[in-house]
């Protein structure tokens, strides 16, 4: 698969970590740019979000993992 470099692909993000247990954080993360602002259970599932953000790809999110929709 060939990957496509995007010039210019930045997102802002604010990110708020509420709790840490199970050596993970919790917390809300909020897009700048698409004025959305979601929960994260894990920073597996924040840089998923963030990812999605970035590449504009809603299908990516799998179901176990929370979306900006």
């Amino acid at each position: 698969m060939e990957e496509q470099k995007k010039e210019n692909c930045k997102a802002t993000f604010t990110i708020q970590i509420q709790f840490q247990q199970h050596s993970t954080w919790q917390g809300t993360i909020s897009w700048t740019e698409g004025e959305k602002t979601q929960r994260f259970r894990s920073e597996l599932e924040m840089i998923k979000l963030m990812m999605e953000a970035v590449s504009n790809n809603q299908d990516e999110a799998g179901p176990e993992f929370s979306s900006w929709t």
